[in-house]
């Protein structure tokens, strides 16, 4: 089992957001009114719960660490993108991006869990 693996894009995520919340906020404040776009807090909460499945159910194989990663990229590209406050539709394209590889994260999980003699 990879702990340190699954783990790092965990950490390294956690840190990521906290920066885009402290980046906001302190935006918000700035403006006096609220920062425009949104990060994607909603698949962190996904990502964070299939990665605490994962783990106690030892299926953070390399394919979930891999998967993991291609996340972590994604998020932090949209993080650029949303604190330069770049144009929607690559902030768009970023969270269809980061939902299909989450996606992939469930799906394959799913199919470990369910028929384990298929992988």
């Amino acid at each position: 089992m990879m702990y340190q693996g699954i783990l790092l894009p965990v950490f390294v995520l956690v840190a990521l957001t906290f920066g885009v919340l402290f980046w906001h906020g302190q935006r918000l404040s700035l403006a006096g009114g609220p920062a425009e776009g949104s990060f994607n807090y909603h698949l962190h909460t996904l990502f964070y719960v299939v990665v605490a499945l994962a783990l106690p159910l030892r299926q953070a194989d390399l394919v979930m660490v891999l998967l993991a990663w291609v996340f972590l990229v994604v998020q932090a590209l949209h993080a650029g993108i949303l604190i330069r406050s770049a144009g929607e539709g690559s902030r768009g394209s970023l969270f269809i991006a980061g939902a299909l590889v989450l996606l992939a994260m469930w799906v394959y999980f799913a199919l470990r869990i369910l028929f384990p003699t298929l992988t």
